[in-house]
This record gives structure tokens, sequence and C-alpha cells, in this order.
């Protein structure tokens, strides 16, 4: 459903996810719409304005609410920018995976990273840790505003 599309007035059934049911209402099928249009992280209020942008009617409250209803189910990543603040992205990868972030223009790369996996459990072992889960961010500059950058450019 594109962003702004309007749901039919039916009530949706409850959904299943993380052994907590979940209704299917129109604002959530709009946040997962909206989100599934953007390529980048995005901030709740980011998304909260281009949902009212496209006619969306949802409170901001309830926006944090879906948003966060929908990492803790796993259907999107959700972490913090450079400045501390949640930022959440539908990603094509379902498995566990790192990113790396721009700084500048918020761009998101998936990688994969195997000696990253390789190195937490080496140490999580050696000090007999287990169950171990862990978060790897890289933030940097992408290509595209390195070379802005280099040309004399924000």
């Amino acid at each position: 459903m594109p962003f702004g599309a309007k749901a039919d007035s039916t009530t949706p059934p409850p959904l299943s996810g993380g052994g907590k049911e979940q209704r299917v209402t129109k604002q959530r099928l709009a946040v997962s719409a909206a989100l599934d249009e953007l390529d980048d992280f995005v901030s709740t209020q980011e998304l909260y304005r281009i949902l009212q942008n496209q006619g969306v009617s949802v409170s901001l409250a309830t926006a944090y609410r879906i948003l966060q209803s929908l990492a803790d189910e796993g259907l999107v990543d959700v972490l913090r920018n450079g400045d501390g603040e949640a930022v959440y992205r539908r990603c094509a990868v379902t498995g566990h995976h790192h990113h790396l972030l721009c700084r500048n223009c918020g761009k998101a790369v998936e990688v994969e990273a195997p000696a990253v996996e390789t190195w937490a459990a080496r140490i999580a072992a050696e000090h007999g840790y287990t169950e171990v889960a862990h978060t790897v961010e890289i933030f940097g500059l992408c290509p595209e505003c390195t070379a802005r950058k280099a040309a004399g450019g924000a």
C-alpha cells in the first residue's frame, strides 16, 4: 500500500509477533508502508512528518509505539544515530547483519561480517559468557559525500 493510501474500513485481524498479539490498524499499515518506501534509516519524527505530508492521520506517540512494536517483533532494524536518536529501517537482509552508515546523508549499507561474529564468540567464550548478542554499526562518509567534501561542498 503506498503512503497515504487508505485502508478499508473493516477491522483487520490481530497479527502474532514476538509472542504478543498486535492488531493491524490503519496507522500500523501506514507506518509499515512508509518504511517499505524508504531506503535509509529514519527517526520517528522524520517518519511522522512524511506521514503527515501524505495526509495520514497518526499521532507522534502512536508512531513511536508502532515503530517500537515493529522493532520488538524483528520487522525493522533500530539503532542509534550519531546524535543518539533511535532510527528505524526495514532491511532487506533478514538474518543477523551490520550497517555502514553515512554521518552526512544517512545512507545505509547492509553488511555481513563473519570476522566480527568469530571475534564476538571468542571474546564471550574467553570470559565465560553465553547467549551473547551484539550490535556493530560503522559510521563514516559514503563515497558521494566524500567526493562532495573533497570538491569543497558540504
